[in-house]
């Protein structure tokens, strides 16, 4: 029995093989559209590695030039002006820069695919669904996209620099001088960037989580304090040791834990008046 759209009808049933035949098709289609777009990025060496992967580490990074301004308009800020980038990336591995191009065209699939992927993973669950769920899930493709690209944004351009500079220019001597390798660049690069896209889909999971009546309006405001910890240890974790990139995560997550309340309030609400 093949997966078609017909499936979205009640009365047809699916065993697990069923669904796991649909689940292949839709993982197949998924990996096709990140390979593809992997070796399109693959083909634009230069505009991926010298204008983005290696763009926090140039003076001339929009972040930084910024910081730049801040510090001409207000005078108290000038010490965030960045002057120099005091570290160079270096390869040791013979096959190192080739299989780092490989990875990085993977990740840029995956990241330019991600709409895709999401609406080939709600082509599975929708047949499952009954039709007010369907209703409730509307516009959920654009916005776990949205929040994604901006939880990607948020990294590149604001977590990504202060982490790279504050642990490419720290020195426990001036003996010792930092050459940093091309997979530790690209590897805390891409963790911070990957992992403040995932975080900021919280108040999409919130308002999964309400729909099945898992947490509550009240249950969240009532565990603000303790929420608050859990997003300073989890800040602390995602991003590296120096506290400026531990507290500019924080506040994202503080505010997304705002944001998800306000979600799961107003998924109370529509529950309320469809019981009355």
């Amino acid at each position: 029995m093949k997966y078609t759209d017909q499936f979205e009808q009640e009365d047809n049933k699916m065993s697990f093989l069923d669904h796991l035949d649909a689940l292949r098709g839709h993982l197949v289609r998924s990996a096709i559209a990140i390979l593809v777009l992997g070796i399109v990025a693959f083909s634009f060496k230069s505009i991926v590695f010298d204008g983005i992967i290696l763009g926090p580490k140039s003076i001339d990074f929009i972040t930084y030039r910024l910081f730049c301004w801040l510090g001409e308009q207000y005078s108290l800020l000038k010490g965030l002006c960045v002057q120099e980038i005091p570290f160079v990336v270096i390869n040791i591995d013979m096959t190192g820069q080739f299989m780092q191009h490989i990875t990085i065209s993977i990740i840029a699939g995956f990241v330019i695919a991600f709409p895709y992927i999401i609406w080939e993973f709600w082509r599975f669950v929708k047949p499952g669904l009954k039709a007010r769920e369907i209703k409730a899930a509307r516009g959920m493709i654009f916005y776990i996209s949205v929040l994604f690209f901006a939880g990607v944004s948020f990294g590149y351009f604001l977590l990504a620099p202060l982490s790279i500079l504050f642990l490419g220019s720290y020195q426990v001597s001036p003996e010792v001088l930092n050459q940093i390798t091309l997979s530790s660049y690209i590897g805390t690069l891409t963790t911070l960037v990957l992992a403040t896209g995932l975080i900021f889909e919280l108040p999409v999971l919130a308002y999964f989580l309400a729909q099945i009546g898992f947490v509550t309006a009240a249950f969240l405001r009532s565990s603000r304090r303790i929420a608050t910890v859990i997003n300073l240890i989890l800040a602390a974790i995602i991003t590296p040791s120096d506290v400026g990139s531990m507290i500019l995560m924080a506040i994202p997550l503080l505010l997304l834990y705002e944001i998800s309340i306000t979600v799961v309030a107003r998924v109370e609400r529509e529950k309320a008046r469809k019981n009355e």
